[in-house]
């Protein structure tokens, strides 16, 4: 059931937290900078269970137009909602910028 149509979850969020850092790091000059409190995303799965030794399910993203067009498998809407932190201040949210936002007078 592996479609040339779909990305892996586990991907598909690997290169989500590729482009957040991204963001931060070209925001680090910025006089404008964004709390990352949370990402919210709704994504079109498909649960691929494996009879293969060692694998047992993955979870395939696709656009909505590719889960329009594929037939013959079941498909599902979930809603992730993550909040970014810092690998070195997990308590505190991440900045889209990697600095301190200045206190307003």
């Amino acid at each position: 059931m592996r479609m040339h149509d779909a990305v892996e979850l586990a991907d598909m969020i690997e290169q989500l937290r590729r482009e957040l850092s991204r963001a931060a790091w070209a925001g680090e000059s910025s006089d404008l900078r964004f709390r990352a409190e949370q990402v919210e995303l709704e994504l079109t799965v498909a649960v691929e269970r494996s009879r293969e030794p060692g694998v047992k399910v993955r979870f395939w993203v696709f656009d909505a137009n590719a889960a329009a067009r594929t037939a013959g498998m079941v498909t599902q809407r979930i809603k992730l909602t993550l909040q970014p932190v810092r690998a070195d201040m997990p308590d505190q949210p991440a900045l889209i910028a990697g600095a301190e936002l200045r206190d307003e007078d």
